[in-house]
């Protein structure tokens, strides 16, 4: 890591970084899917930020959610504009204090970052994997991390921490290695996909394949992709993680550039023109078949049915971590109630768990936002568990 050191406005950045990659199942001893399909070779980039102890009680697991990657906190050079998605939490004197952790992320495999995923060469075709890439599960994306800490020599970890569906995988992680992790912080997550939320993942899935560009998935090859399905993809997925309090202050009703309505077609509205400018910008930096994929994925992930035969309570009788639960007000994604439910069960375990619902009009997105009282939450949490265990 280089000495340069950025400071931004919440305090000292980790500075520059490097993106790494780690290489693995090499044929024949490619990984067996739990859809039964095997895969390999399997690329995970990642990323690392601190210093790892001496033995190795300082780790921890960061999970990125549906569009991140591992590119969590720092700069990859001078000229970047913007630092890494959750730069505001992962840093020296942040709620996840890169001078006493050492921080991993992996970009999921399904992904786009760096990671095998549907854009990947297909080693039995020399072409792009498009839409003969296997479908992955949240335990997929799991077990693959595993592989990574087993190849840094990492038999437990501090923590593993998430949000959405980086928290699903922490879930996943504290059921499937439940001797891995010492602590987890599920944020803004769920157990189980409502209907709701596979719906609005259906209808952002149909908007992908009913581009004609789309071509059966294949489209890299025809070299003209799905650019107008993925960007009304995105806008309805960036409604989901808003809230109607943040759109009424922050839009309204008002209107973009004009006085008075268009009477055509044209983005009349500040809030459309937003949503079209996010969708614009998602097509320059992601893939529509990893979206597609990992959305799926969510929408199967089913913690109860796939740990518990049909039992919350016990899939958690698994676990040993201590938790943090985190949800917010207005997450109507993933709303309150279904982190109540995810405390029930661990609780019912026996469980060392602590809830906090945090007041935020910013809906879903808010573990994303700066937030004073989650930086400490994550941070006094962190600080209890390394002091218990040392």
């Amino acid at each position: 890591m280089s000495e340069y050191i950025e400071h931004d406005r919440d305090g000292i950045s980790v500075g520059l970084v490097e993106k790494k990659f780690f290489t693995f199942s090499e044929p024949p001893d490619q990984l067996i899917l739990e859809s039964g399909t095997r895969l390999g070779p399997i690329t995970l980039a990642y990323e690392t930020y601190g210093t790892l102890n001496r033995d190795k009680s300082n780790a921890v697991l960061v999970l990125h959610a549906l569009t991140g990657d591992s590119h969590v906190a720092g700069y990859y050079d001078h000229q970047d504009q913007k630092p890494g998605w959750w730069d505001i939490m992962v840093g020296p004197g942040k709620g996840i204090d890169t001078n006493k952790y050492f921080v991993i992320c992996s970009n999921i495999i399904g992904g786009c970052m760096g990671s095998t995923g549907p854009g990947s060469i297909d080693p039995d075709t020399g072409q792009p994997f498009g839409c003969n890439f296997p479908v992955i599960t949240i335990g997929d994306m799991v077990r693959v991390q595993k592989r990574l800490l087993d190849k840094l020599g990492i038999r437990r970890l501090l923590s593993v921490v998430g949000g959405s569906i980086g928290g699903m995988q922490v879930l996943e992680w504290c059921v499937r290695y439940p001797d891995m992790a010492a602590s987890a912080m599920p944020l803004a997550t769920t157990a189980k996909h409502s209907a709701l939320a596979i719906a609005f993942n259906e209808v952002a899935r149909q908007a992908i394949m009913a581009d004609p560009s789309w071509n059966g998935g294949d489209y890299l090859r025809s070299g003209k992709k799905p650019d107008l399905g993925l960007a009304v993809a995105r806008m309805i997925g960036h409604i989901t993680y808003l809230s109607d309090d943040a759109m009424r202050r922050k839009f309204g009703r008002r209107l973009q550039d004009r006085e008075n309505f268009s009477y055509d077609f044209s983005a009349d509205f500040q809030i459309e023109s937003y949503l079209r400018y996010q969708g614009t910008k998602f097509v320059e930096r992601f893939d529509a078949n990893s979206f597609l994929h990992i959305t799926k994925a969510a929408d199967y992930f089913d913690l109860e049915r796939q740990h518990g035969e049909g039992s919350l309570v016990k899939a958690f009788s698994k676990a040993k971590a201590e938790f943090l639960v985190v949800s917010f007000t207005s997450d109507w994604l993933y709303p309150t109630y279904q982190s109540k439910d995810l405390v029930k069960a661990m609780k019912k375990n026996r469980l060392d768990v602590s809830f906090c619902e945090i007041e935020a009009d910013f809906g879903h997105d808010a573990f994303l936002l700066p937030n004073k009282r989650l930086s400490s939450l994550i941070c006094g949490f962190l600080e209890g568990v390394f002091k218990d265990l040392n």
